[in-house]
């Protein structure tokens, strides 16, 4: 499943990353612990600090990535974006429809 994510250093991990830390590395070895990979990162200026795009072979192994990197204060704030199957969703999403009566 590929996935976006969007961070914020803490200012803590921000000094670090001054200093030094190889965050690609770090990043990298974060992805493989879970059996995924990363594709792309980028430092950048504006909202978020930083942007990965990457992959994870399901949600259980993105939300433990996710879980970590929160546990670990390095980050104020982390949003993870996972690519959907439109063509599933929408199906799913016209099943609904069809069966749901809205109040009023």
């Amino acid at each position: 499943m590929k996935v976006t994510v969007l961070a914020n250093y803490a200012p803590h991990a921000a000094k670090g990353l001054m200093q030094g830390s190889d965050r690609e590395a770090a990043i990298k070895a974060l992805f493989e612990s879970v059996g995924g990979k990363v594709a792309s990162m980028m430092f950048t200026r504006g909202i978020y600090d930083i942007v990965i795009n990457g992959e994870v072979p399901d949600q259980s192994a993105g939300m433990g990535l996710t879980l970590a990197v929160r546990a670990s204060g390095s980050v104020n704030d982390l949003v993870v974006l996972e690519e959907l199957d439109m063509k599933a969703v929408l199906a799913a999403a016209n099943k609904a429809a069809g069966a749901y009566t809205p109040a009023g």
